[in-house]
Protein backbone atom coordinates (compact mmCIF):
# COMPACT_ATOMS: atom_id res chain seq x y z
CA UNK A 1 0.00 0.00 0.00
CA UNK A 2 1.38 3.66 -1.08
CA UNK A 3 1.82 6.02 1.88
CA UNK A 4 -0.60 8.23 1.01
CA UNK A 5 -3.87 6.07 0.36
CA UNK A 6 -5.26 6.66 3.73
CA UNK A 7 -4.93 10.14 4.25
CA UNK A 8 -7.82 12.80 3.56
CA UNK A 9 -7.74 16.53 3.49
CA UNK A 10 -10.17 18.62 5.59
CA UNK A 11 -12.75 20.70 3.93
CA UNK A 12 -12.50 24.68 4.26
CA UNK A 13 -16.17 25.11 4.49
CA UNK A 14 -18.64 27.22 7.06
CA UNK A 15 -21.97 28.51 7.25
CA UNK A 16 -22.16 31.31 5.04
CA UNK A 17 -19.47 31.06 2.22
CA UNK A 18 -20.63 32.64 -1.08
CA UNK A 19 -18.32 29.97 -3.25
CA UNK A 20 -17.67 26.65 -2.51
CA UNK A 21 -14.87 25.57 -4.71
CA UNK A 22 -14.90 22.03 -5.69
CA UNK A 23 -11.56 19.22 -6.84
CA UNK A 24 -11.99 16.30 -8.27
CA UNK A 25 -9.97 14.51 -5.68
CA UNK A 26 -6.82 15.52 -3.93
CA UNK A 27 -3.40 15.12 -5.67
CA UNK A 28 -0.85 12.67 -3.91
CA UNK A 29 1.34 16.15 -2.97
CA UNK A 30 -1.81 17.46 -1.40
CA UNK A 31 -2.39 14.53 0.78
CA UNK A 32 0.62 14.13 2.31
CA UNK A 33 0.90 18.49 2.90
CA UNK A 34 -2.90 18.29 4.02
CA UNK A 35 -3.54 21.29 1.82
CA UNK A 36 -5.73 21.79 -1.42
CA UNK A 37 -3.64 22.05 -4.76
CA UNK A 38 -0.43 21.90 -2.84
CA UNK A 39 0.89 20.64 -6.14
CA UNK A 40 4.19 22.78 -7.11
CA UNK A 41 2.60 23.19 -10.87
CA UNK A 42 -0.44 24.35 -9.55
CA UNK A 43 -1.83 27.90 -9.77
CA UNK A 44 -4.95 27.90 -8.14
CA UNK A 45 -3.59 30.20 -5.17
CA UNK A 46 -1.88 32.52 -7.62
CA UNK A 47 -4.77 32.48 -10.18
CA UNK A 48 -7.11 33.56 -6.77
CA UNK A 49 -5.33 36.49 -6.04
CA UNK A 50 -4.33 37.73 -9.36
CA UNK A 51 -8.10 37.29 -10.46
CA UNK A 52 -9.29 39.86 -6.72
CA UNK A 53 -11.09 36.87 -5.43
CA UNK A 54 -8.71 37.06 -1.81
CA UNK A 55 -7.47 40.02 -1.26
CA UNK A 56 -3.51 39.05 -0.40
CA UNK A 57 -0.77 36.24 -2.18
CA UNK A 58 -1.79 33.07 -0.73
CA UNK A 59 -0.64 29.43 -0.88
CA UNK A 60 -1.62 26.19 -0.22
CA UNK A 61 -0.69 26.62 3.47
CA UNK A 62 -3.15 29.40 3.78
CA UNK A 63 -6.47 27.45 2.25
CA UNK A 64 -7.86 27.03 5.80
CA UNK A 65 -8.05 30.90 5.43
CA UNK A 66 -10.72 30.73 2.56
CA UNK A 67 -13.73 31.19 4.77
CA UNK A 68 -12.39 34.68 5.90
CA UNK A 69 -13.29 35.52 2.76
CA UNK A 70 -16.52 33.83 2.23
CA UNK A 71 -15.16 31.11 0.20
CA UNK A 72 -14.93 27.09 0.64
CA UNK A 73 -12.95 24.33 -0.92
CA UNK A 74 -14.03 20.41 -0.93
CA UNK A 75 -13.70 17.67 -3.27
CA UNK A 76 -15.82 15.36 -4.84
CA UNK A 77 -13.64 12.10 -3.73
CA UNK A 78 -11.67 12.31 -0.41
CA UNK A 79 -9.38 9.44 -1.82
CA UNK A 80 -5.99 11.28 -2.93
CA UNK A 81 -4.37 9.32 -6.12
CA UNK A 82 -1.92 10.36 -8.49
CA UNK A 83 -4.63 10.96 -11.43
CA UNK A 84 -8.24 11.43 -12.22
CA UNK A 85 -8.32 8.08 -14.03
CA UNK A 86 -7.85 6.02 -10.48
CA UNK A 87 -11.11 6.88 -9.64
CA UNK A 88 -13.98 4.85 -9.83
CA UNK A 89 -17.61 5.63 -11.09
CA UNK A 90 -19.10 4.60 -7.81
CA UNK A 91 -16.67 6.81 -5.79
CA UNK A 92 -17.85 9.74 -8.13
CA UNK A 93 -21.45 8.76 -7.93
CA UNK A 94 -21.01 8.87 -3.94
CA UNK A 95 -18.75 12.07 -3.78
CA UNK A 96 -21.50 13.60 -5.97
CA UNK A 97 -24.15 12.91 -2.78
CA UNK A 98 -21.51 13.83 -0.76
CA UNK A 99 -21.52 17.04 -2.25
CA UNK A 100 -25.16 17.85 -2.65
CA UNK A 101 -25.13 17.08 1.47
CA UNK A 102 -22.60 19.92 1.69
CA UNK A 103 -24.48 22.84 -0.37
CA UNK A 104 -27.58 22.03 1.90
CA UNK A 105 -25.57 22.15 4.81
CA UNK A 106 -23.34 25.50 4.09
CA UNK A 107 -25.82 27.44 1.30
CA UNK A 108 -23.19 28.65 -1.04
CA UNK A 109 -24.63 30.91 -3.49
CA UNK A 110 -22.15 29.63 -6.08
CA UNK A 111 -20.58 26.05 -6.33
CA UNK A 112 -17.37 26.49 -8.59
CA UNK A 113 -16.29 23.45 -10.08
CA UNK A 114 -12.31 23.57 -10.85
CA UNK A 115 -12.11 22.04 -13.78
CA UNK A 116 -14.04 20.76 -17.05
CA UNK A 117 -13.34 17.47 -15.76
CA UNK A 118 -15.27 18.15 -12.36
CA UNK A 119 -18.28 19.46 -14.15
CA UNK A 120 -18.31 15.86 -16.54
CA UNK A 121 -17.86 13.58 -13.35
CA UNK A 122 -20.92 15.46 -11.87
CA UNK A 123 -23.25 16.28 -15.20
CA UNK A 124 -21.97 13.51 -17.67
CA UNK A 125 -24.29 14.01 -19.89
CA UNK A 126 -23.22 17.41 -20.65
CA UNK A 127 -22.07 18.61 -24.30
CA UNK A 128 -19.76 21.23 -24.41
CA UNK A 129 -18.30 22.27 -21.71
CA UNK A 130 -16.70 26.03 -21.40
CA UNK A 131 -15.51 27.75 -18.21
CA UNK A 132 -18.14 30.73 -16.72
CA UNK A 133 -21.85 29.83 -15.48
CA UNK A 134 -23.78 26.84 -16.02
CA UNK A 135 -26.74 25.78 -16.80
CA UNK A 136 -27.30 23.04 -14.06
CA UNK A 137 -27.55 23.72 -9.94
CA UNK A 138 -26.86 21.87 -7.15
CA UNK A 139 -29.52 22.38 -4.87
CA UNK A 140 -29.99 26.22 -4.76
CA UNK A 141 -26.39 27.00 -5.99
CA UNK A 142 -25.60 27.92 -8.90
CA UNK A 143 -23.04 25.76 -10.89
CA UNK A 144 -19.79 27.67 -12.43
CA UNK A 145 -17.11 26.00 -14.51
CA UNK A 146 -13.53 27.27 -14.22
CA UNK A 147 -10.45 25.84 -16.04
CA UNK A 148 -8.42 23.52 -14.12
CA UNK A 149 -5.45 25.00 -12.16
CA UNK A 150 -2.80 22.83 -12.72
CA UNK A 151 0.20 23.21 -14.61
CA UNK A 152 -0.36 20.35 -16.59
CA UNK A 153 -3.13 21.81 -18.51
CA UNK A 154 -2.57 22.78 -21.57
CA UNK A 155 -6.21 23.50 -22.97
CA UNK A 156 -6.50 27.05 -21.72
CA UNK A 157 -3.34 30.13 -21.53
CA UNK A 158 -2.59 31.50 -18.01
CA UNK A 159 -4.09 34.69 -18.89
CA UNK A 160 -7.63 32.29 -19.93
CA UNK A 161 -7.62 31.04 -16.51
CA UNK A 162 -7.22 34.63 -15.27
CA UNK A 163 -10.00 35.95 -16.78
CA UNK A 164 -12.55 33.06 -15.60
CA UNK A 165 -11.26 33.28 -12.48
CA UNK A 166 -12.08 37.48 -12.77
CA UNK A 167 -15.64 36.39 -13.97
CA UNK A 168 -16.68 34.24 -10.83
CA UNK A 169 -15.04 36.96 -8.43
CA UNK A 170 -17.09 39.58 -10.23
CA UNK A 171 -20.39 37.04 -9.72
CA UNK A 172 -19.47 36.58 -6.18
CA UNK A 173 -19.39 40.27 -5.90
CA UNK A 174 -22.74 40.82 -7.09
CA UNK A 175 -24.76 38.31 -5.13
Amino acid sequence: MNDYAHLRLKDRIRPGVRVLFVGINPGVRSALTGHHFAGPSNNFWKLLFESGIVPERVSHVDDDRLPEWGYGITNIVARPTPGVSDLTLTELRAGRTALERKVKRYKPEIVALVGITVYRALFPRSGVVRPGPADHRIGDAQVWVLPNPSGRNAHYSYAEMVKAFRALGRAARTR
